[in-house]
């Protein structure tokens, strides 16, 4: 049973899903982006919305940001002839007659919490450039100046996207995309005008706004930098997780390659970035809260399309939804998932031996878990005569009870692979360094 959330974190997740609630009414029928631009801000990433002109990126921007009091917000419209100097500030002049490159970063991107960037790749490769470092590592970085910036979240906004080297690097800050296409069914049409009548094309003035400390309280619980809270991610669903990204990446790469030999070439070959693969865990963290629990559960991987695909791009979904149903289905009907369970608990006794070796004195299966310490001294009782599992037969129970593994899949087989390398390795006395 997972475990509730604490009620100071109910109260703001509750803040937090009325404030979608409201910019959903706002916003028609863009449910799916609103609740990814919120993941978002809950995992301290940045957003990209690509749309043509006249579909209100800018609004829902305005309307999502007017939800926060206590926010410094930068918002600036790209353009080929601005330098760095528009998104970190002026230069100091007089420091600049002395050589030495200083920004007056007062009001600019560099002090301010949100960000909103119109036309992005209308921007000039030197300026994206510049950006990087600020976008991901949260810092000023430009000649001497080194300053820390408290940027959380910034939303790019594009008609088009602009394939160079650089602004594949800047799209890859931008970890969670939608592609926001105008409505042309009726009802939608019409709740549109309605609400473009009410607010006369504005945001709609929230009677309730949340401070921005609320959002960033939950977001320190998502990113596991509470001291008070953290959200569990059990290892099997880690793993599991991981599995199912790596092959939604080979689907997903399978189909545009099918439809480029029917003629529609043009995009660059889909991948998984290591970053992204990492924040991933942010997204399942966030999930779980949003969806009241400190422990991520095994459904929540199937709700990963809130970063891993681009919304309003429907077959990224499907594909992802193929990969994960094809692996829970298989990992379920053969019980894999509780073979994948003990060898990840016994490899976080090889982590915890490793740290301390002076652990290598110890009985192992007095280290491992309850149903991994009560398998390994059934099997090591019948299988190897050993009563106790005395700490001089460590090496040969556990190389012994993993080879007696019959791995019912190919990534676990592999895993044993790993696990018997480790075992080797750590009771290896005089490895030759080279």
């Amino acid at each position: 049973m997972s475990a509730d959330l604490p009620p100071e974190l109910e109260s703001a997740v509750a803040e937090l899903r009325r404030a979608i609630s409201f910019v959903e009414r706002r916003a028609i029928n863009r449910s799916e982006v609103i609740k990814k631009i919120f993941c978002a801000l809950l995992t301290r990433e940045h957003v990209l919305l690509a749309a043509r002109t006249g579909v209100g990126k800018s609004l829902l921007t305005n309307q999502i940001f007017a939800m926060f009091t206590g926010a410094r917000i930068f918002r600036m419209q790209a353009s080929k002839e601005q330098q760095p100097d528009t998104y970190f500030g002026a230069l100091d002049l007089e420091e600049l007659k002395k050589g030495r490159i200083i920004h007056n970063t007062e009001g600019s991107l560099v002090e301010s919490q949100l960000g909103f960037i119109d036309e992005i790749f209308d921007a000039n490769d030197y300026t994206l450039r510049a950006l990087l470092t600020t976008l991901n590592e949260r810092r000023l970085v430009r000649g001497i100046q080194d300053v820390a910036s408290p940027i959380h979240t910034v939303i790019g906004a594009a008609n088009y996207i602009r394939v160079t080297e650089i602004t594949e690097a800047v799209l890859d800050r931008f970890l969670y995309k939608a592609v926001v296409e105008p409505d042309r069914e009726p009802f939608f049409m019409y709740r549109i005008s309605q609400q473009f009548v009410l607010h006369r094309g504005g945001i709609a003035q929230p009677e309730v706004t949340i401070p921005f400390e609320t959002l960033k309280r939950l977001s320190n619980v998502v990113r596991g930098h509470d001291p008070n809270h953290s959200v569990k991610v059990p290892a099997e669903i880690m793993f599991f997780a991981n599995l199912v990204l790596r092959h939604y990446e080979s689907l997903l790469r399978r189909h545009r390659r099918q439809r480029e030999q029917a003629g529609d070439a043009g995009k660059p070959e889909f991948y998984i970035s290591p970053r992204t693969q990492a924040k991933s865990l942010d997204a399942l963290r966030a999930i779980a809260v949003m969806n009241h629990r400190l422990e991520v559960e095994p459904d929540d991987v199937r709700k990963l399309p809130i970063l891993l695909c681009t919304a309003g791009v429907r077959e990224e979904r499907e594909i992802f939804e193929k990969a994960h149903d094809t692996l829970r289905n298989h990992y379920t009907a053969s019980h894999a998932f509780e073979q994948l369970n003990t060898m990840l608990e016994l490899q976080d006794v090889l982590d915890r031996v490793h740290d301390k070796p002076e652990l290598l004195e110890q009985p192992i299966a007095e280290l491992a878990a309850t149903p991994v310490r009560r398998s390994l001294l059934t099997w090591a009782r019948e299988k190897l005569g050993i009563g106790e599992t005395e700490p001089e037969h460590n090496r040969k129970l556990l190389t012994a009870y993993l080879e007696s593994i019959s791995p019912l899949t190919d990534e676990i087989r592999l895993l044993k692979m790993r696990l018997l390398d480790e075992v080797k390795h750590l009771y290896a006395t005089d490895e030759p360094w080279v």
